[in-house]
């Protein structure tokens, strides 16, 4: 293997453990998030009475949301560093996510669900980034086969966590709004 020209720093070969807990943290929550929020709000929503068509630009806020979300995150975390990016969509999706318990006016529920996915979709970009910056390139095959899987054991959860949990008072919520935060633990020591 050739070395790398003078003054360049060499690639690093180890796992930074302490960067891909906090990335599967991040990712654990955005898969229970969308697995477990999907469902949940739409089963609440027809419960109210809420019309197809309605149910549907609703949802359709997430996608908008997550292009949006997208088209900026990198400048956030350039301007506010990757951690405190990271801690302050944990913060955002957790709170929005228990806003859809106690805001009753289906109207407030389109920025809401906005903010809820826009703070995933920023979880989402800056746990890849955050992967793919620390992983070694002799590992990285490995590593982001864990990431994968553990986001998909995350989507899968979701609905097993509904049928568990059900769609009646806080407890979906405050259950969802947990594991957000819980993403937070492992991101506070991190460097950014």
């Amino acid at each position: 293997m050739s070395q790398p020209p003078s003054g360049t720093p060499a690639p690093v070969e180890e796992i930074h453990w302490p960067s891909l807990i906090a990335a599967i943290a991040a990712i654990t929550a955005v898969g229970i998030a969308i697995g477990l929020g999907l469902p949940l709000l739409s089963i609440i929503m027809e419960k109210r009475g809420i019309s197809s068509t309605m149910i549907g630009l609703n949802s359709a806020m997430a996608g908008l949301a997550s292009m949006a979300a997208a088209t900026v995150t990198a400048k956030i975390a350039h301007k506010c560093g990757v951690a405190n990016t990271m801690l302050l969509a944990i913060v955002f999706a957790a709170i929005s996510a228990l806003g859809f318990y106690y805001i009753e006016n289906f109207l407030l529920w389109f920025p809401l669900r906005v903010v809820f996915h826009g703070a995933i979709t920023v979880l989402f970009v800056l746990s890849e980034f955050w992967i793919n910056a620390t992983a070694p390139p002799s590992r990285r095959g490995l590593v982001l086969g864990i990431y994968g899987t553990v986001l998909s054991l995350g989507f899968a959860a979701g609905p097993l966590l509904f049928s568990i949990l059900g769609s009646e008072g806080i407890l979906p919520f405050a259950f969802g709004a947990s594991v957000i935060l819980l993403a937070a633990i492992p991101d506070l020591p991190c460097p950014q």
